[in-house]
């Protein structure tokens, strides 16, 4: 008889992480911190020395969540900042692949978030009007990397991303850093939004 495939991951804090079936307690956010700042964005097709992660990624879009719903509750931030969470264990492929594997993706990307969610104190589905915010934020932090270090010219970002308003971007920057500093600030920062949580 075959033997059925893995479909589990030994994460670096000992934990199993069953892929089909994700439990709260399996989740660490020092495993999310780590996988996180050593997947990179765009395939890796950035300038640069180092990869754009997505950790520092994700550390941009909750920067800018914040500046399009500035009276959102702390944990709509945390819930930015956990947006590409699942990409610890199945890493950050760009949308066109996303596209050719179809729905099995996104059933596989919401089973993860769920079980993230639940593991950090939030509900496994994020509401409707909150995750499109989100999204806005994520699409402001694509553009800007698309057109900082991506190579796209800022109408092709336009095509693809949206023009963003520029008061959401004034004052950040994408910076290029080892890992190990962003997986230090990705997990500091996720501390400090625990640490406001009611």
């Amino acid at each position: 008889m075959a033997q059925q495939p893995r479909a589990w991951q030994r994460m670096l804090s000992g934990r199993r992480l069953d892929l089909l079936d994700p439990t709260p307690v399996d989740i660490e956010i020092e495993d999310i911190a780590h996988g996180l700042a050593f997947v990179a964005r765009w395939n890796g097709q950035t300038q640069g020395d180092f990869a754009y992660s997505v950790a520092e990624h994700s550390l941009l879009v909750e920067e800018i969540f914040g500046r399009i719903a500035p009276g959102a509750p702390v944990k709509w931030r945390l819930a930015a900042l956990l947006h590409d969470a699942p990409e610890y264990v199945i890493g950050d492929m760009i949308s066109p692949v996303k596209a050719a594997i179809g729905p099995s993706y996104s059933a596989l990307d919401e089973r993860l978030e769920a079980a993230i969610h639940i593991r950090f104190g939030l509900p496994a589905k994020v509401p409707a009007a909150t995750k499109r915010q989100i999204k806005k934020a994520d699409r402001v932090s694509a553009w800007m990397e698309a057109t900082q270090i991506a190579g796209f010219s800022d109408t092709e970002a336009d095509r693809f991303f949206g023009a963003p308003d520029p008061a959401l971007m004034e004052g950040f920057a994408i910076t290029l850093r080892p890992p190990v500093e962003v997986r230090a600030d990705f997990t500091a920062r996720h501390a400090q939004l625990l640490e406001k949580m009611p």
